[in-house]
């Protein structure tokens, strides 16, 4: 339970620092001054506790699976439903940011995703379970419009910088939600992971209404339908959105292919570790996450493909000490930090990439973006638990090598291909 206070105690003390801030203007306009770190920070208790939701399941597969009768060879399904519902909710809600208030918009999913939790925590069949985790990830996509949201009121100079932020929430929401749900699966079973997210996403919810300011969007007038249309005009005008966006499948594939089957071995002899073990995994994950949220400022500054490049190549490398598991655990836990760091710094850069362009759509950017970072997801859920049944913990790791290999040959080819204005320094002003 330690983990969850400290998940709550960080986000009434983000809430009561942002109370103390200066007042926010009203109305249409842009904060002059940009965003304050504790509203930043806000940004990322917030964008971290949603995304979270959709991942506390990773570490519980298997316990979750036996609970509701459902085969362990398909147990990846229950992950798999959980993007399903992202990647719908990428498309149909994530633009609404572009065309309604966002705090409103931010408000009303946290609100629906109490209710989706709720729901998970009450299944009583297999059934019920994927359609409530189908509905839990319709929702999580909040987290995105927050990212967006944040991304529209920070400065020009710094909105890398603020995306890399609130981004690391996202990745440590991630992570450390293996270490929350592995802890209170022990002491009092699956369920509770999911009744007390939903108390904490309730009290998220309050704080983001009093303190975010409302913001009207710049679309008033367009559709909802050509809103949504309007995403693949984006992907097709915009090369730079395309291809960080295929970027993103890959390394979001490779990550999940590794952390969706990894209970399976750790819960098996000669391990046999608890689920409060196997969750502090994350917390190796956490350590590189805190050292990639520079990647940002690296952004700003015009080393965006540098970044990319080493970043890829961390990922790839990664994939050695985590096939050595067998030996040691150890080689795990450096695996798994190498791996993390790659990620996020990945992922900051081709988000702070796509937001320089088209600043009245930047939600639409983020679920353009975003819709392919649920497909990988999926995709390396899926995959990767009906390799592990079929070819072991070697299979999964030469499946997530492969997959790193593909990302950097993808980020070679196309190095000429990407805008100059997406990889350039931005000035201060």
């Amino acid at each position: 339970m330690r983990s969850t206070n400290e998940v709550a105690s960080a986000g009434a003390a983000s809430a009561g620092a942002c109370l103390q801030a200066s007042e926010f203007e009203k109305g249409n306009e842009r904060l002059s001054s940009g965003l304050s770190r504790p509203v930043v920070l806000l940004f990322a208790v917030a964008s971290g506790l949603a995304v979270a939701n959709a991942y506390f399941a990773h570490p519980l597969l298997d316990v979750m699976a036996d609970d509701l009768g459902i085969a362990r060879a398909t147990a990846g399904l229950i992950v798999g439903f959980t993007q399903l519902g992202y990647g719908l909710g990428l498309v149909l809600l994530v633009p609404l940011g572009d065309l309604v208030d966002r705090r409103k918009l931010v408000v009303g999913q946290s609100l629906l995703s109490v209710l989706a939790l709720v729901s998970v925590g009450f299944s009583t069949t297999g059934a019920m379970l994927l359609g409530s985790m189908a509905a839990m990830g319709l929702m999580a996509v909040v987290t995105q419009a927050l990212v967006a949201y944040a991304a529209s009121l920070a400065r020009p100079a710094e909105r890398g910088q603020v995306v890399g932020v609130v981004t690391s929430g996202i990745v440590l929401g991630i992570l450390l939600a293996r270490t929350v749900a592995g802890t209170l699966t022990d002491l009092s079973g699956w369920r509770t992971v999911y009744f007390v997210s939903a108390v904490l996403t309730l009290i998220i919810a309050a704080l983001l209404y009093k303190v975010l300011p409302a913001q009207e969007p710049q679309n008033k007038r367009m559709s909802y339908p050509r809103l949504i249309g309007s995403l693949f005009t984006l992907f097709a005008e915009e090369p730079v959105l395309r291809i960080r966006a295929i970027i993103a499948m890959l390394i979001f594939a490779d990550i999940t292919t590794l952390l969706t089957p990894l209970v399976l071995p750790l819960s098996a002899p000669p391990f046999s570790l608890s689920h409060t073990a196997i969750g502090l995994f994350g917390l190796a994950g956490a350590a590189g996450a805190l050292g990639a949220a520079r990647a940002g400022r690296w952004t700003d500054r015009g080393y965006g493909q540098r970044t990319t490049g080493i970043a890829l190549a961390l990922m790839l490398v990664a994939w050695l000490p985590i096939a050595l598991l067998p030996h040691s655990i150890l080689w795990l836990i450096a695996g798994v930090l190498i791996i993390d760091f790659g990620l996020q710094a990945v992922h900051v850069t081709n988000q702070g990439m796509i937001y320089r362009v088209r600043p009245e759509a930047q939600s639409r950017l983020t679920a353009a973006y975003m819709v392919f970072y649920s497909i990988g997801s999926a995709l390396g859920s899926s995959l990767s638990t009906m390799i592990y049944a079929y070819a072991g913990w070697t299979g999964v790791c030469l499946l997530g090598a492969g997959i790193s290999a593909l990302a950097i040959a993808f980020w070679a080819a196309t190095l000429s291909a990407t805008p100059a204005t997406a990889t350039q320094a931005i000035g201060s002003n």
